[in-house]
C-alpha cells in the first residue's frame, strides 16, 4: 500500500508542472504569516512536512531561517526543489519519506504541515500523526494547513478528511493547544477553489 502511495505521487511530480497542481502558491502567504507570528529564533529548527517543490522553504532562507528540513514522500518533488534552489538547497536538510515511516532524529521548534494531514483518513494514522509530532516538537509550534468542511472530499484522486476548528483539535488534545486559526479560500493555477482551516497549536509539555 505504502509503496504505491510513494509510487502515485512519484508519477505526480514526474509528469507535472507546477502549474498542473492545484496546491501550487505562488507565494506560501497564510504559512509565511504563520510561521512569522511565532517569533520564533532564525536560527530555530523548522520543519516542512510534505513541503517537496513548495516555494515555502525559497521564502523561508530569504527570511533569513538558517535550519530548515524538508521532508516528502517522493524524491522527484524534493529533486524540482533543490534544482530550483541550486546552491540555496546546501543550506536546507532534505528527507525523503513517507510521514508516518518519520523517526524524528531531532526536535524542532516549528513543525509546519499544509496539505498532508488531510490525506489522513483512519483514527489510527491521525494518531500515529499525533504521536510522531509529540515527539519531533520541543517546546514549539505546529502549524497545520487542511481541508475545511467546505473544502474538497479528494484531491490528486485520493480521499481527504475536512475539518473545522473543534474536530481538529480534537485530534491533537492532551498534546496541542490551538493558538490562533483562520479559514483561507486557496486559488488553484487553474483558477478553482479549494477552501482551508489553518491553525497554529502550542505544544502542551505534560
Amino acid at each position: 500500500m505504502k509503496d504505491n502511495l510513494k509510487a502515485h505521487w512519484e508519477n505526480i511530480y514526474g509528469t507535472s508542472s507546477p502549474d498542473q497542481l492545484s496546491w501550487t502558491e505562488p507565494k506560501p502567504a497564510h504559512s509565511l504569516t504563520l510561521i512569522q507570528d511565532t517569533n520564533t529564533a532564525k536560527d530555530s529548527a523548522i520543519i516542512d512536512i510534505g513541503g517537496g517543490d513548495s516555494l515555502l522553504v525559497d521564502y523561508l532562507l530569504l527570511e533569513g531561517y538558517r535550519d530548515i528540513t524538508v521532508l516528502d514522500i517522493s524524491a522527484k518533488a524534493i529533486e524540482k526543489a533543490q534544482k530550483r534552489l541550486g546552491a540555496k538547497s546546501e543550506q536546507v536538510t532534505w528527507l525523503v519519506g513517507d510521514i508516518l515511516d518519520f523517526k524524528p532524529e531531532r526536535q524542532y521548534a516549528i513543525w509546519h504541515d499544509r496539505a498532508v494531514f488531510h490525506f489522513l483518513i483512519t483514527a489510527e494514522q491521525k494518531a500515529h500523526y499525533k504521536r510522531i509530532a509529540e515527539n519531533a516538537v520541543a517546546k514549539g509550534h505546529m502549524i497545520l494547513g487542511t481541508f475545511s468542511l467546505s473544502g474538497p472530499q479528494k484531491c490528486s484522486g485520493l480521499p481527504v478528511s475536512q475539518y473545522d476548528m473543534t474536530s481538529l483539535a480534537d485530534v491533537f488534545e492532551d498534546s496541542f493547544a490551538v493558538e490562533t486559526h483562520c479559514y483561507a479560500t486557496h486559488i488553484t493555477p487553474f483558477q478553482t477553489s479549494q477552501d482551508f482551516l489553518f491553525a497554529d497549536f502550542i505544544k502542551i509539555n505534560n
